[in-house]
């Protein structure tokens, strides 16, 4: 959304996002003074303690003091910080506008510093810059492209005879082998809110945008809304999916770290996750083989496609003390080391051209689609406000508890997107 919406989707996501691993964990620094000590706060843990390490080392004498937390539990503490003066000089960030700590939500109110003056501002591709900026001006150091799909464990798949399905018939017809031979297709974290959205992101990006790229136009337009559109199609085959059996027992039981472990010890074939979520299953299974492929919604693959968008990013905070040190660390972010450490430790891809950065092999169809134009961007990236995709996720959990419906929560979520910004 990690959305990676994910946005995520990228942010799962680290989106990050949006996307992020759940557990945290905090990294107390040396007792440094003044400039020569920053502070950190993350959603990428696994991965920023390497770029943390080798900022150190590039730069002696600096002591990064650092916490890493889930992305639920960041998003509400970080606004919190920000609002009382008391949050770190570098946080996480993600693109848009989808959640509590996004670009547009956190930029509107003055609490990042404007990054447009540094060097690697300019030279982000026009997609990723649209969602790192708030009225032209750029607030998120993005380091980095996430897919959201099914990640398969090869291990488990060859036990158990099974091939990743291209269509949406052969992806229902997989659910139920994989559950008679019981081993259910794939695990779904959903008691972390911020996965409900990682399958129906992959579903609404062929579903919804296939036959229509121009739909988030439409929908600023007035032209259409959620429960008009093929959002409904897209979320009964959530739905669908939920009944055939393609998921573990007891889905919101089970938290995001459990479901890693799941896929990672082949209890499921897989996992839809975003491809942040390969280095984390290589962490539980160093000798597990991961494989990101596009979740299916139709009977054609040749309308496939994948939801791929900017992952979450970084953010200076613009009351820091330590305003040097801070650029210097987004700058490092945003270097091809810095990149190139992320995207190896997360599975994915830097945002910038021209790092030297060689793809993990396992995302080799996620780099197939976004050369050939086949992707879409985390939906929630390109959504008024932060509240449509709040009631989304609180209401994808109450559809797997019985509480609503697919047609009411559309609805709910139309009556947030209309109440704009």
């Amino acid at each position: 959304m990690k959305n990676r919406t994910l946005t995520a989707v990228a942010a799962a996501t680290t989106a990050a996002a949006l996307l992020a691993a759940c557990s945290g964990g905090t990294k107390a620094g040396s007792a440094g003074g003044g400039a020569k000590t920053l502070t950190l706060a993350s959603v990428d843990q696994g991965s920023i303690e390497d770029v943390v390490k080798a900022f150190e080392k590039a730069n002696p004498g600096v002591t990064v003091r650092y916490t890493t937390s889930g992305a639920d539990q960041y998003q509400q503490q970080i606004r919190t910080q920000l609002s009382s003066g008391t949050a770190p000089d570098v946080m996480s960030v993600w693109p848009g506008n989808g959640n509590p700590a996004a670009t547009y939500v956190l930029a509107k109110p003055g609490y990042l510093r404007d990054l447009s003056d540094r060097p690697w501002a300019a030279k982000m591709p026009p997609a990723i810059k649209s969602v790192a900026q708030y009225q032209g001006k750029t607030y998120t150091a993005i380091f980095g492209q996430n897919g959201i799909g099914a990640v398969y464990n090869q291990q488990a798949m060859a036990d158990a005879g099974l091939t990743p399905p291209d269509t949406w018939t052969r992806l229902l017809a997989f659910c139920r082998a994989a559950k008679a031979k019981g081993t259910p297709a794939f695990a779904l974290g959903i008691q972390d809110n911020w996965v409900t959205q990682l399958v129906l992101y992959g579903l609404v990006a062929t579903t919804v945008y296939g036959p229509d790229r121009d739909f988030d136009q439409k929908m600023q337009a007035g032209q259409t809304t959620f429960a008009q559109s093929a959002w409904t199609t897209a979320l009964n085959k959530y739905v669908t999916m939920e009944k055939t059996g393609c998921f573990q027992k007891n889905p919101l039981g089970t938290n995001y770290e459990a479901s890693q472990q799941l896929a990672a010890t082949g209890k499921t074939l897989g996992i839809v996750q975003g491809n942040w979520v390969i280095a984390l299953l290589k962490q539980k299974n160093p000798k597990g083989t991961f494989t990101f492929k596009a979740l299916p919604a139709t009977d054609d693959p040749t309308t496939t496609l994948v939801p791929a968008a900017a992952g979450a990013g970084y953010g200076v905070n613009a009351k820091t003390k330590n305003p040097e040190l801070a650029l210097k660390f987004v700058d490092f972010v945003m270097s091809p080391q810095g990149m190139n450490l992320f995207a190896k430790k997360q599975g994915g891809l830097p945002a910038l051209p021209d790092t030297g950065y060689q793809a993990d092999p396992s995302l080799t169809e996620l780099s197939t689609f976004i050369g050939a134009n086949r992707t879409v961007p985390f939906m929630d990236q390109r959504w008024p406000n932060a509240k449509v995709q709040q009631t989304m996720l609180s209401g994808l959990q109450e559809i797997f508890s019985g509480q609503t419906t697919p047609e009411k929560l559309l609805k709910e979520m139309d009556t947030d997107y209309k109440a704009g910004s």
